[in-house]
């Protein structure tokens, strides 16, 4: 018999729904009510079709696809452009299943007009990072079979179709950071994905860290978001003895590789003005765009909190951030 001293003991806890134990066994919460139980739903049944699909068999990933009903009018011609969005959650949590990320994604295709692609990815700590990164990578690559493929889904096909000349990358905190990865990861043209073309990403709240603190950070903690939990969410998903300037944290940290060689897409960058994290997005997007050649914009909601849209999709300011994202896809649309 063992001693009780020998028991597991909880290492990292998160709001109680994540706890990794001292023996590496991770206990995950089935109710993500504390997360969703203030969010309010939207109503797009009449506007919009979704379906889940798998992506990645070996590892079961699955995303689900959000169609406007009015694409599927086969007297239609204008095709759609293609929205690819992934969920925040500091890399431990979050679904396409969320209500928070579905109510979103319904709202994304209904107001930009667009086949939006949700993806799910492997979370920390069970996957460290690059789990997340790969994941991202691979639903791309399934995105370039389905233009490629006599074989692919049927919702891009029949109607309008879409357009795989035009897709934007959407991703909401360390979906945001996602999208950091995929854009300096392809740059700018994408052949590797060819015949699917982004044109443009944006970051919404990006997830972005660092061993110094900057003053947002050391500001007041948000409703849903604290910098303990931020650097909880580090401590979970980044490898083992890993710091906050760890490359995959920060794009500016000590050992991160240089930025200014590479060539990008236009790229948007938006946080909340009461945002822990509004610092590093601003710092982020001015020091891209100081960098030559680099189309970098940053816009700022003041007083908005962490993930403001997907909290309150109906708010002015989830509507006014709509019209901001499809102006800019409209500026990009070649």
């Amino acid at each position: 018999m063992g001693s009780l001293g020998e028991q597991p003991q909880v290492a990292e806890d998160c709001m109680g729904l994540l706890q990794l134990l001292s023996d590496g066994t991770v206990l995950r919460s089935k109710s993500i009510d504390l997360i969703t139980q203030q969010i309010p739903l939207v109503n797009h049944k009449s506007t919009v079709l979704f379906k889940d699909s798998i992506y990645h068999k070996p590892n079961n990933l699955q995303l689900r696809l959000y169609k406007p009903v009015s694409a599927s009018n086969p007297t239609a011609t204008a095709l759609l452009p293609v929205v690819v969005f992934f969920h925040g959650g500091g890399f431990c949590f979050g679904s396409r299943t969320w209500p928070h990320f579905h109510n979103f994604c319904l709202t994304l295709a209904s107001s930009l007009h667009a086949l939006v692609v949700a993806p799910d990815y492997r979370l920390a700590p069970e996957h460290r990072l690059p789990a997340a990164f790969e994941d991202a990578e691979a639903a791309l690559m399934w995105l370039r079979d389905q233009a490629v493929s006599g074989e692919g889904d049927h919702w891009f096909e029949g109607g309008p179709g879409v357009d795989f000349d035009r897709v934007y990358v959407i991703g909401d905190s360390s979906g945001g950071n996602i999208a950091h990865h995929l854009a300096f990861r392809f740059g700018s043209g994408s052949t590797e994905l060819s015949p699917v073309r982004v044109r443009g990403y944006v970051l919404l709240g990006p997830f972005f860290g660092g061993v110094e603190r900057t003053k947002s950070e050391d500001g007041p903690s948000e409703a849903l978001l604290s910098l303990d939990l931020l650097d909880k969410f580090w401590r979970l998903s980044l490898p083992e003895g890993a710091t906050r300037d760890h490359p995959m944290a920060n794009p500016f940290g000590p050992t991160s590789p240089a930025l200014e060689p590479v060539s990008i897409e236009p790229m948007l960058v938006i946080a909340g003005g009461s945002e822990l994290l509004r610092d590093r997005a601003k710092e982020y997007a001015y020091k891209l765009k100081k960098m030559e050649g680099k189309k970098v914009d940053y816009i700022e909601f003041e007083s908005e909190e962490h993930g403001f849209f997907s909290s309150n999709p109906s708010s002015d300011a989830t509507k006014q951030l709509l019209r901001i994202i499809g102006d800019f896809i409209d500026n990009f649309n070649f």
